[in-house]
């Protein structure tokens, strides 16, 4: 296999500051890209008020949160009420760091890189969960502890899914995954994994029509009913990153990550990453949501016997050919 081309060719302290603080512009962009992007599929214009085609939303947006009242019930557990969405925030950021964006783009390379993501996705479930409990409201009570059964189920056959890029690629590393990649994409062989992966990562990031943890018509607003201004804001954005995450994600993992033709290779990851956030917003305007013993079944009862089929099937696959 290919040596792996390293992160470094530019200053450590540019990748991380120019990554960090491009996915959370990016994230807070998404806003703008999602209300155009429904507008238009629904037949109605979506934000053109402020601004150029409304692109001034997102700062009238921002504006309005950072000079809204921050409110905090006086029976809530302050501290934890305060740390949580900061939770999410730093869990979502420090997931970016082990993204190969390019050949010298990107802040570390770990060779257990993928476990590094799950660890991080994984940490992220104490923000819902501890806001919710901090609040002491029994609405976002009820919404913390399906987001905690949602996330924790879902997971696992995220986890499973990926085990057969691992096996064809020999690695965690998600470099040596993308450089493994240069001979065709594992979408291909891996298409059951890559359809597993997908709907999982629209289950982990809360996103429609999994987005039961905060379901409006039954939970008000679930676990973030207590929140606002900018401890909101940082759960509205959060909410984005984990869209923007998990796409970059399924970019490198199964759609080549920064390799094609002709274009410099930022802008092909760039073009992938944007059609699958283009895919979760589609999602939203198309989908209704289940009911959540329906979401928990179809987990249990499809996806996870399909993630391990996947990998038995893979490997069955990988002992033969070096048979």
């Amino acid at each position: 296999m290919t040596a792996a081309p390293s992160a470094e060719t530019f200053p450590v302290w540019l990748n991380i500051f120019g990554i960090l603080i491009s996915v959370v512009v990016i994230a807070a962009g998404l806003t703008w890209v999602e209300r155009r992007l429904l507008g238009f599929w629904q037949d109605r214009p979506g934000p053109n008020r402020v601004g150029p085609f409304g692109l001034l939303q997102v700062v009238a947006d921002m504006l309005k949160l950072f000079f809204k009242e921050d409110f905090i019930p006086r029976f809530a557990d302050i501290p934890v009420f305060v740390l949580a969405p900061v939770i999410v925030m730093a869990t979502m950021l420090l997931g970016f760091s082990i993204i190969p964006f390019a050949p010298a783009i990107g802040i570390i390379d770990l060779n257990i890189g993928l476990l590094f993501f799950f660890a991080m996705s994984s940490m992220a479930v104490y923000s819902v969960v501890l806001g919710s409990y901090a609040s002491n409201n029994k609405y976002a009570l009820l919404g913390g502890l399906r987001a905690a059964a949602q996330t924790v189920s879902y997971e696992v056959f995220m986890g499973i899914s990926l085990m057969g890029v691992v096996m064809l690629a020999g690695s965690f590393d998600l470099r040596s995954i993308v450089l493994a990649q240069q001979g065709g994409w594992f979408v291909l062989p891996q298409c059951v994994g890559f359809a597993i992966f997908l709907v999982a990562g629209i289950a982990e990031s809360h996103r429609l029509p999994f987005d039961l943890p905060e379901a409006e018509h039954e939970l008000t607003a679930g676990y973030h009913t207590e929140y606002s201004g900018m401890k909101f804001g940082m759960f509205f954005v959060g909410e984005y990153l984990s869209i923007l995450l998990i796409s970059s994600l399924i970019t490198t993992l199964f759609l080549g990550g920064w390799l094609g033709p002709w274009l410099p290779p930022i802008l092909w990851f760039a073009l992938k990453t944007g059609l699958l956030v283009g895919l979760f917003i589609l999602l939203r305007a198309a989908l209704p949501r289940p009911r959540y013993d329906q979401l928990m079944t179809f987990g249990w009862k499809l996806m996870l016997p399909l993630a391990l089929l996947n990998l038995v099937a893979t490997g069955g696959l990988l002992l033969w050919r070096a048979g």
